[in-house]
């Protein structure tokens, strides 16, 4: 399969980059700087990416560019671009001041194929404190700003561009444009790569990697195990069987309600309570990360001793999906970001692992859902921590205040899911883009908050009460905090701007039937600084 090959120097939005070359339905792969796939003749292109070093800084990341460089179309984005022309003979140079938001590309080239289609004056976002001073000899500008001379340009002898803006990122308006020009145009995609192609490649190469061995998959609930779920059913049908572990601190009546969902879909699924277990090695326990591994080895424990009784079983299947794998080890080879399920196997179940979804980033994982007609309540599910409540109530954990939690919680995003909003232009496109359904009428569309927001929760602050007021009486109870935030990946988010009409029906309707609770709080942080999760 025809592939691009994107080089990450570190940039905060390499997986971006990964996510527009994939909505363009060509396959890439996000590799290290330094490893690039020598001799592999499925790589139609590359991309170099932004990076927070300097091309000056002796640490700066470096990559022998006569690896591809006149082999294969090259797109340079914002460290790309000064890595080739510094490396090429131009020069780069610290900025007066850091070049950095909107501006507009007053002078562009149209006829240079990488801006096919563009509108003079089309805004890009530039974020960078280097600039180029000179482009290297056998290179030509393609496009300027007005205070940027050199924000493109392109060699006149080999298939090189370079941008100093960034096309990946909302605010380049023709952005996809430019990559759908480097991608397709200049590079040659077939636009093979789609979910219905994905769906019938994997469940044949699963038949073929599994034969008639017997798979085990432990479940969380969630999108990604889900769909692993129901492409390695339709791949092996009863050989597979599916553990899900009810740890006490999931959503309310979660368990029983993904349960009957996996009826539904036809799965072979062992639901295992164990939140006796859980709470009692969780009592007393106040520390985040004590409360982390704690739940993290009872569930090793509990799904372990389920697995064994399954005698035949050879493999050990997992939801992990593509930035699963790239945020686990960054381009040093240190550990970024520990996840549950890309840490090896325990040595004593004796699997092999299976990871359908490999691949996948996020929204690609939901396509494929969506493709296999699955619920659309289950593709559509925020991301759930896999500690669950536990890690939204400051303090110790207790059955009791776990109820409360899940009580506003309950009123939260059923609200979210209930309250409608209109959208038009701009908005519109990136709710449809993002593969929600909805109706357009009359230039509308009309879709829940839920569904515009990447991850809600509430979280309950059992360390801290304060004074209310109800029925005349003085209260002395918990505040909730609820939490929303926008993004496209989670590695960074926004806070969602809700409506003051909802926050105000969702606070009053969780003070009034939520026991305990009697003041309620909207967090606006963002990440960073903060996180999504408070603990």
């Amino acid at each position: 399969m025809q592939k691009i090959i994107i080089l990450d120097f570190g940039s905060q939005t390499t997986q971006l980059i990964g996510r527009r070359v994939r909505e363009l339905d060509t396959f890439c792969e996000i590799l290290p700087y330094n490893k690039f796939p020598v001799g592999d003749d499925s790589v139609i292109g590359v991309i170099l990416s932004g990076s927070p070093y300097s091309v000056h800084d002796p640490e700066a990341f470096k990559v022998d560019l006569s690896q591809f460089v006149g082999k294969v179309p090259v797109l340079g984005i914002c460290y790309g671009a000064q890595f080739i022309s510094n490396t090429l003979g131009g020069k780069v140079e610290k900025a007066d001041s850091r070049e950095y938001g909107r501006a507009n590309l007053e002078t562009i080239n149209l006829d240079n194929p990488l801006f096919k289609g563009f509108e003079k004056g089309s805004q890009v976002w530039m974020s960078h404190g280097d600039t180029i001073t000179a482009i290297p000899s056998d290179f030509e500008v393609i496009g300027s700003t007005k205070d940027v001379k050199n924000a493109a340009f392109a060699s006149t002898k080999q298939p090189v561009w370079a941008v100093q803006f960034h096309p990946e990122v909302f605010h380049s308006i023709q952005g996809k444009t430019l990559l759908q020009n480097f991608v397709v145009n200049i590079c040659g995609s077939k636009q093979e790569w789609s979910a219905a192609s994905f769906v019938d490649t994997t469940v044949a190469e699963l038949k073929a990697q599994v034969g008639n061995d017997r798979v085990i998959l432990g479940l969380s609930g969630g999108v990604d195990s889900s769909v692993a779920a129901v492409l390695l059913n339709k791949a092996i049908g009863n050989n597979l069987t599916c553990i899900f572990v009810d740890h006490g601190m999931l959503r309310k009546n979660e368990f029983q309600q993904v349960m009957e969902d996996y009826k539904v879909l036809g799965l072979n699924v062992i639901g295992v309570d164990a939140s006796e277990k859980f709470f009692s090695d969780l009592a007393g326990v106040t520390d985040p990360e004590q409360k982390r591994k704690i739940i993290g080895r009872d569930f090793v424990e509990v799904f372990n001793a389920e697995a064994k009784k399954i005698t035949d079983a050879k493999w050990l299947a997992q939801g992990t999906i593509y930035p699963d794998r790239i945020e686990s080890l960054n381009i040093t080879g240190k550990v970024i970001k520990s996840h549950h399920n890309v840490g090896g196997l325990p040595k004593e179940m004796h699997l092999q692992l299976c990871e359908p979804l490999k691949w996948l980033f996020k929204d690609e994982v939901r396509r494929v859902g969506r493709q296999m007609g699955m619920p659309e309540h289950l593709i559509t599910r925020h991301p759930f921590p896999g500690p669950g409540l536990a890690v939204r109530i400051l303090g110790d954990i207790t059955r009791e205040k776990v109820q409360i939690l899940q009580n506003a919680d309950d009123i939260y995003i059923r609200g979210l899911r209930d309250y409608k909003v209109k959208l038009s232009g701009e908005e519109a496109r990136k709710v449809l883009a993002a593969g929600i359904p909805a109706d357009m009428k009359d230039g509308e569309i009309e879709v829940s908050l839920y569904d515009q927001i990447w991850q809600a929760g509430a979280i309950l602050l059992s360390t801290v009460r304060s004074v209310g007021v109800m029925g005349d009486e003085r209260t002395y109870e918990h505040p909730v905090a609820l939490r929303a935030v926008t993004s496209t990946d989670a590695m960074t988010a926004d806070w969602a701007h809700l409506p003051y009409e909802f926050m105000a029906k969702v606070s009053n309707e969780i003070i009034n039937k939520v026991r305990g609770v009697n003041r309620v709080c909207y967090d606006i942080s963002s990440k960073p600084p903060a996180t999504i999760e408070w603990e």
